[in-house]
């Protein structure tokens, strides 16, 4: 996709032109590593320190992004399981111990009526 990249991986304006390239076709990940490959071989490009730090924030809030969908979809797995029992997710509250880091689970007859 890249020959300048692999004839010479240490060609730092095709890292920095793939970089780009990945980020506008939101490869975030790939283009973080080729902003830090860049960075290695040149620390004095200021493009890509400041696009390093863009995507790793941008990263960091699709993988939150993610992250959620999949809790909603557990919990929408766990809904038809429970349904047929008259029972949801909500019905189930669960809490972290703050001084072991274990989870207990508690069963809630009305969960609507504990809000």
């Amino acid at each position: 996709c890249f020959p300048a990249v692999e004839l010479d991986p240490h060609y730092v304006r095709a890292l920095l032109r793939r970089a780009e390239l990945y980020e506008k076709t939101e490869k975030l990940d790939e283009a973080l590593e080729d902003y830090k490959a860049v960075l290695e071989k040149d620390p004095s490009v200021h493009q890509a320190r400041e696009a390093c730090m863009v995507s790793l924030s941008l990263s960091k809030e699709k993988n939150l992004h993610v992250h959620h969908l999949q809790i909603c979809k557990l919990k929408d797995l766990g809904n038809l399981v429970l349904r047929p029992f008259g029972l949801s997710t909500e019905n189930f509250q669960v809490k972290q111990d703050s001084s072991t880091g274990s989870y207990s689970i508690n069963f809630v007859q009305n969960p609507n009526n504990n809000r």
